[in-house]
């Protein structure tokens, strides 16, 4: 049986990945490219070539004043990037099989900085307007200190107990230990930035019109897709079968003592088996085990070769004891008393039944309605996503209501979402620059 995860994030000790030695022999690795292919693969246009270089002769302090310059979370970044589709990806070397570790030097120059606070941004006086940021995954903490550094008052509307969506409660600990998120957290709220923690904006809390009352002039949604998509077959209601989504939160509020371990969906000796094959699937699947599941399976409805998770995550899991049941769709869920027992799927075989005891699926989510649903003016699309336009970047059909990250099905990942966040955030300059222009002119 595996061993349990913990259920403290502060009992969590992350092993370095570098030495400092290590690091900078690693640096002067880099050819510093004229035209560097690896900051064209960065979603958020990180100077990599630079910092790397000021690596390389030791500046650590001066190598974070370049990462912040477009990171507001570079340790986070440096562990749950999809490096090796992105910066590490493009790089030259890469085409001799010997990319520079981009990813492990950009969690070297977090770690190391904050152990020693080499630098710290000075705070900006708060006088261009307020800004009221719902959600604080990665697209609200992004836009959030993009928009204090520029002189804007900014609080975050959160409803979890802690700040951080779904780098506190989504990616697993042994990928983004906690401690570390909340120490990015921390700088941005250094920054300026007012988080308030358990306060919804929707049915259950403040409205868009209550935001805008209290003399916010602009307002970023920023809550991602909280309501996973269901498996459509029959028995998909069978108390066995749960979201991966789901239980990863779950397994978050345990590891931060906020609930129980029996509330976590996953118990010791289950049988498991998880639905998708991407990045949220493999978390799931290699959670599971760490929660004691007896085995645990991927199902995915396409071979090895067609996987959308991250090959790195695929092996890990693979050498961690996840097994994988390819080209195979489930077809309905069989249960007896209420209880679930497997299900039948259509395999390369035929059509097969499988014992199981838990179902996670992970096969993608919506945006949750409880703000559109409680806002006039505010238009989505058909699958419920927020509409906005390009000038400025942002704004949906409502005046002064922004929207970017996952609730616009731009972004793909963290780091995209960061990226749309950037943009937003300069498309709610412009907008609170114009509007306050006019109230000067009236």
């Amino acid at each position: 049986m595996s061993e349990d995860i913990t259920n403290s994030s502060a009992n969590h000790v992350e092993e370095p990945v570098m030495t400092f030695a290590q690091a900078v022999r690693e640096a002067r690795r880099c050819l510093h490219c004229k035209v560097p292919q690896c900051r064209k693969g960065c979603p958020v246009n990180n100077d990599i070539p630079e910092w790397i270089h000021e690596l390389s002769m030791g500046n650590i302090g001066r190598a974070m004043e370049i990462i912040n310059l477009r990171s507001n979370l570079p340790a986070v970044c440096g562990r749950v990037c999809a490096h090796e589709r992105q910066c590490e990806g493009n790089c030259v070397l890469g085409k001799k099989g010997q990319h520079i570790r981009i990813g492990q030097l950009e969690r070297f120059v977090a770690d190391f900085e904050a152990s020693l606070a080499l630098c710290r941004n000075s705070v900006a006086v708060k006088d261009r307007g307020k800004v009221a940021v719902v959600g604080s995954g990665p697209a609200g903490l992004t836009a959030a200190g993009e928009l204090a550094r520029k002189g804007f008052a900014v609080e975050i509307f959160e409803m979890e107990r802690e700040p951080g969506g779904v780098l506190t409660f989504g990616i697993p600990e042994y990928r983004l230990p906690k401690d570390v998120v909340r120490r990015e957290i921390k700088k941005i709220e250094e920054l300026g930035v007012t988080i308030h923690c358990t306060t919804a904006v929707g049915r259950r809390g403040y409205t868009i019109d209550d935001l805008f009352e209290k003399g916010f002039d602009a307002i970023f949604l920023a809550t991602g897709t909280g309501k996973p998509r269901k498996l459509e077959v029959e028995g998909n209601r069978l108390p066995g079968v749960k979201h991966a989504v789901h239980f990863l939160r779950k397994l978050g509020l345990y590891q931060a003592g906020y609930i129980s371990r029996e509330e976590v969906p996953v118990h010791p000796g289950d049988v498991v088996y998880v639905v998708g094959g991407g990045n949220t699937a493999m978390d799931a699947a290699r959670s599971a085990l760490k929660m004691g599941a007896r085995s645990v399976t991927v199902v995915y409805h396409r071979d090895e070769a067609n996987l959308s998770a991250l090959r790195a995550e695929y092996e890990d899991a693979v050498t961690e004891g996840v097994k994988f049941q390819w080209q195979t769709d489930i077809k309905r869920f069989l249960g007896n008393d209420g209880v679930l027992t497997g299900f039948e799927a259509e395999t390369p075989n035929g059509l097969e039944t499988f014992e199981a005891d838990v179902v996670l699926t992970a096969i993608g989510a919506a945006p949750a309605a409880r703000i559109i649903n409680t806002s006039e003016g505010i238009e989505v699309d058909e699958r419920g996503y927020v509409k906005t336009r390009e000038m400025p970047y942002g704004m949906s059909t409502r005046k002064g209501v922004f929207a970017g990250g996952d609730v616009t099905n731009r972004p793909a990942s963290v780091v995209h979402a960061m990226q749309d966040a950037r943009k937003v955030s300069a498309g709610i300059e412009q907008y609170i620059s114009a509007l306050k222009l006019m109230q000067m002119l009236d």
